[in-house]
C-alpha cells in the first residue's frame, strides 16, 4: 500500500514538473547568451565596433547593435525566418534581444501558431492573453503588450506584435540586467532634460565664437 500511495505522488510530481524539465534555457537565444559582453556579439555577428549605437553615455553606457541577418544562400529570397535582431547593452552585458521575424515566412500565421513554434523550443508558455485587434490611433504602448510569455525568475521571453509594420516579435531580456537598464535610461532622460539648456547655450556661444574667429582671419586676407 505504502509503495503504491509513493508511485502515485511521484506520478503527480512528474505530471506538474514535466513542462519544466522540458523547458529549454531562457537566459539563450540561437548562438547568443544574455549577460555576454559586447565584444562577443560582436564576434559573433561579424560587426564592428563602429556599427554600435550609442544611446546614453551616463549614468551607464547604453550601446545597441542592429544585425541584419545575411543571406547564405546568396539567392534573393532569405534564408533565415529572421530579419533582423536588435541587441540592447547596458555597460557592455547583453541585457535584451529583440527579435523581427521576416513577414514572407509568417505571413498568414496567427498568433496560436506562432505560440507553438515557439512553445516547441522553449516549453508551454506561462502567460497567454488573448490578441485583440487595434484601431490605427492605439498607443504604442498597448500595441507592444505580449499576448504569450515564456518566464522563470531570471529571464522573460515576449511574443509581440510589432507596433509599426504588425509583424510578429520575440522580446527576450533578462530581468535583472533590465531592471538596471531602466533606471539608467530613466535617469539619462532626466539628466538630458536638465542640462539641456545648458548645452544649447554652449553650442551656441561656440558658434558665435567660430564666426568670429572666421570673421578676423578673413578680415585679414580679403581682398576686393
Amino acid at each position: 500500500m505504502k509503495t503504491l500511495r509513493s508511485s502515485i505522488l511521484c506520478f503527480i510530481v512528474l505530471l506538474f514538473t514535466s513542462p519544466l524539465l522540458c523547458a529549454q534555457d531562457l537566459s539563450k537565444y540561437r548562438h547568443f547568451t544574455l549577460g555576454m559582453n559586447l565584444a562577443r556579439v560582436l564576434d559573433r555577428t561579424d560587426k564592428k565596433m563602429a556599427d554600435v549605437k550609442v544611446i546614453y553615455g551616463r549614468p551607464a553606457l547604453l550601446q545597441e547593435l542592429t544585425w541584419w541577418l545575411p543571406d547564405l544562400t546568396g539567392t534573393p529570397v532569405r534564408s533565415d525566418t529572421v530579419e533582423q535582431i536588435l541587441f540592447s547593452f547596458c555597460n557592455g552585458e547583453l541585457y535584451k534581444i529583440s527579435v523581427t521575424y521576416d513577414r514572407t515566412y509568417t505571413e498568414g500565421l496567427t498568433a496560436e501558431d506562432m505560440v507553438k513554434f515557439i512553445s516547441a523550443k522553449y516549453g508551454p508558455a506561462t502567460t497567454l492573453v488573448p490578441e485583440v485587434e487595434s484601431a490605427p490611433n492605439v498607443q504604442y504602448e498597448v500595441r507592444q503588450k505580449p499576448f504569450a510569455s515564456w518566464e522563470d525568475p531570471q529571464y522573460s521571453f515576449n511574443l509581440v506584435r510589432s507596433s509599426l509594420s504588425h509583424g510578429f516579435e520575440l522580446l527576450i531580456y533578462s530581468k535583472r540586467l533590465n531592471a538596471q537598464a531602466e533606471a539608467a535610461l530613466a535617469e539619462a532622460v532626466k539628466l538630458e532634460k536638465e542640462e539641456g539648456p545648458q548645452r544649447e547655450a554652449d553650442r551656441q556661444k561656440k558658434q558665435i565664437d567660430d564666426l568670429e574667429v572666421a570673421r578676423q582671419r578673413n578680415r585679414k586676407t580679403f581682398r576686393p
